[in-house]
């Protein structure tokens, strides 16, 4: 792989390149990304979709909103940083394309911005409520009818994927989606594969996939157009990263590992000796003792601690990458950045803390049992009504239920698999407010 194919500025209808030597420095493309992003109505639903406690109301928690945010500032470091020492490397990227290390954060940050974007209501077990649906509940249906692919991508829903197809379908009168520049796409594409064959290596690519079979063919065309290297044979679609995705990835490592276990801190579930055990082996290098002891609270002290260790492991993954950037080109590093860092043990029993004392605490189990039965609930509704319609035979009990379909999503669609998985698109956009609200509607137990 090479700089310059992988910094593509291309978008979606494109006939041709576009160079980043003619771009308006006021208006880069790579932050129109981010301005595209930020303005998109799947974006804003963040603001009410679960980060750690599902539903809470304290002012103290994260949603995926603040935490996507916060992902994106972090991003954005790692990209200017990386981006300063590969321009360095390669001065040509700057004295003949055009390219600033700012390019690199600008990207970074708008990929790190969307990463959530397809995420369902609820958290991750909002994906095990819709993969379910279909695995062990009432869809096992509809599996004699899809092709194994195409099951998989239900079996299996998964929030990356949904993320591109939100980033890029097309729909009446809107194509290519939001329009996102190539290589702000292929840094959001952490696992550059189609959902079989399902873990085929230990390469931290393969660990999940990153596309519905409906949105293949623009996935293999971005990947082409960046010049990313094919790794699956045969039928099978998949790819090597693309360099900058390892550092959107490792942005939300850093994130929801020392964020988190603030929230937990700040909430009660995690004690503050254990902040001060844990978070100072990542900031004995660079703490202010004399400053940390004049801050008299809590909340300061550990924000004081969370800033430091944030710029440790911003500064380790930048060294990582940079030392492993010709592997990461010819597509031969299978491990996640922070999976090298000086930090990992730190990191590792800050994770162990945290899911011990926030992800399997008592509300967020409560809530997410919660969300299992609204989930899987309008799932059935709504596939049942769009399939019935579909088919000739709605009742009118289906059509007050579709009915409370918003309007962009009254599409038609020709074969079961984009009915099926319309409908969990649709799901998955819901904020868990908007989700809980629908299903005591359906369910006859909305106050007035």
């Amino acid at each position: 792989m090479n700089w310059e194919q992988l910094l593509s500025l291309r978008r979606q209808g494109d006939k041709g390149k576009r160079l980043r030597v003619e771009q308006d420095d006021t208006r880069l493309g790579f932050e129109v990304d981010y301005d595209r992003i930020i303005f998109s109505a799947a974006f804003r639903s963040l603001q009410d979709k679960t980060q750690v406690i599902p539903l809470s109301k304290t002012d103290f928690v994260h949603t995926r909103l603040t935490h996507s945010l916060e992902v994106s500032v972090v991003g954005r470091s790692l990209g200017r940083l990386v981006g300063k020492k590969i321009i360095e490397k390669y001065p040509h990227l700057k004295e003949i394309h055009g390219y600033h290390m700012n390019d690199f954060g600008a990207i970074v940050a708008a990929a790190s911005l969307a990463h959530d974007i397809g995420n369902p209501p609820f958290g991750h077990s909002g994906e095990k409520a819709i993969g379910e649906y279909f695995s062990i509940g009432k869809g096992q249906q509809y599996k004699d009818q899809l092709s194994k692919k195409e099951w998989q991508d239900l079996i299996d829903f998964e929030g990356n994927a949904n993320g591109f197809s939100v980033l890029t379908a097309s729909r009446p009168g809107i194509e290519g989606g939001l329009r996102i520049s190539y290589a702000t796409l292929g840094a959001f594409m952490k696992y550059p594969k189609e959902s079989l064959p399902k873990k085929p290596t230990k390469d931290i690519a393969d660990k999940k996939y990153g596309f519905f079979q409906t949105d293949k063919a623009f996935f293999q065309d971005v990947a082409s157009d960046m010049g990313l290297i094919p790794n699956k044979s045969g039928n099978d679609i998949g790819f090597e990263r693309h360099p900058l995705a390892y550092l959107v990835e490792a942005a939300d490592d850093i994130c929801y590992t020392i964020i988190d276990f603030e929230d937990g801190i700040n909430l009660g579930l995690v004690s503050e000796d254990f902040a001060l055990e844990y978070l100072i082996k990542l900031v004995k290098d660079s703490i202010d003792t004399s400053k940390y002891k004049t801050l008299e609270t809590k909340e300061d002290r550990i924000s004081y601690l969370r800033a430091l260790a944030i710029g440790s492991l911003i500064n380790d993954a930048v060294k990582v990458f940079v030392e492993n950037e010709a592997l990461i080109l010819e597509g031969k590093f299978p491990f996640a950045i922070m999976d090298k860092s000086k930090y990992k043990a730190q990191m590792d029993d800050i994770i162990k803390i945290s899911v011990n004392n926030i992800y399997q605490s008592r509300e967020v189990i409560e809530k997410e049992i919660v969300g299992y039965q609204i989930i899987q609930t309008l799932l059935d509704k709504f596939i049942t009504a769009f399939n019935n319609k579909f088919n000739g035979n709605a009742s009118n009990y289906d059509a007050l239920i579709l009915k409370m379909l918003p309007e962009k999503h009254h599409l038609e669609k020709e074969n079961l698999y984009g009915r099926l998985l319309h409908i969990c698109h649709y799901v998955s956009l819901l904020t868990d407010g908007n989700a809980l609200e629908l299903f005591e509607t359906i369910n006859g137990r909305k106050k007035n």
